[in-house]
């Protein structure tokens, strides 16, 4: 049997150099095809990776082309500036086995030339905090691909037992975890009867799970010509192209929360413009699907999807 290779002694992760942008869209999206499937586009050749910021690169191009939530790219990096990424910087991008709640604990995967202490250091917590939340995993044998628990300063939360694993059949602790499409936050009070963002519309598929059980954003359906526009102020992360989305512009706003505007015709901002309530993004674009003008519509709270009339009134 082979053996798996030991993180503090190997030499450092591969640098993935290219980077493009096919969207977050975010655990839920990719887009809905005639069929009801959804198309994913993430590049596991940068996922787990370290990658070397380019001239044109953004978090959210970076995320989009891992295909994990923008959320996630930026708690595995807390010291970068996302208005102020350098060339030449790099940037640790999660894999979609990697978790990173807001108040963690964080779910990570060791690398090559891992250890508790830099991992500590990454992530602004302690060694002692990491091993207590991890009781049965030796400091020194670290494997590669091995998940551990890493709580931030100030969170609580413990790893499971071993016993309590195996009693709840959730296996190793390098399976997956399983999505949850049900809102784990409140709605902050700033994010209330916020506008929508077309002013003529009707809702043709609500924001929920499909008959496969897949989650599926909020469509909305309006006429030729429509402008999607701002429903909140906020500042522009992303304003381009995205494979299976057409043009697509992401807002983010006060309170962590973030809105997204997909399927666009044309672009009316651009990236890192600031924008105010009401201000137009982009022109709604035809359909050739469906045979209509058709805005997808996304609202997230933390990275995590919400139902965005939620927010909306």
């Amino acid at each position: 049997m082979a053996q798996r290779p030991v993180a503090g002694k190997r030499p450092g992760a591969r640098i993935a150099l290219t980077l493009l942008y096919a969207l977050t869209l975010l655990a839920l999206a990719g887009c809905a095809t005639p069929g009801g499937e959804v198309q994913r586009s993430g590049d596991p050749g940068i996922a787990g990776n370290w990658v070397v910021i380019q001239r044109g690169d953004t978090l959210g191009s970076i995320a989009a082309r891992a295909d994990v939530p923008l959320a996630r790219l930026q708690r595995f990096n807390p010291d970068a500036n996302p208005n102020r990424l350098a060339v030449g910087q790099r940037l640790l991008v999660p894999t979609q086995q990697e978790r990173a709640p807001s108040g963690g604990p964080y779910r990570y995967q060791i690398r090559p030339g891992d250890t508790f202490s830099a991992i500590a250091r990454r992530f602004g917590t302690t060694p002692a905090r990491i091993q207590s939340a991890n009781r049965g995993v030796e400091p020194t044998r670290l494997r590669v691909g091995q998940i551990v628990q890493v709580p931030l300063r100030g969170s609580t939360a413990t790893a499971a037992s071993p016993t309590a694993s195996r009693r709840s059949g959730t296996g190793s602790a390098s399976a997956p975890a399983r999505p949850s499409n049900a809102p784990s936050t409140a709605v902050p009070n700033s994010a209330r009867n916020w506008p929508w963002p077309l002013e003529d519309y009707r809702i043709v598929r609500a924001y929920g799970t499909d008959s496969r059980g897949t989650l599926q954003p909020m469509l909305l359906a309006t006429s030729r010509g429509a402008r999607a526009k701002a429903v909140a102020d906020g500042d522009v992360r992303f304003a381009g192209s995205m494979r299976q989305l057409g043009r697509v512009v992401i807002v983010h706003h006060a309170d962590n929360l973030q809105s997204v505007y997909a399927l666009c015709d044309t672009l009316l901002v651009d990236d890192g413009a600031r924008v105010s309530r009401g201000t137009p993004l982009c022109e709604v674009g035809f359909s050739n699907a469906t045979e209509r003008f058709d805005l997808l519509f996304d609202m997230r709270l933390g990275g995590k999807p919400i139902d965005p009339r939620r927010v909306l009134r």
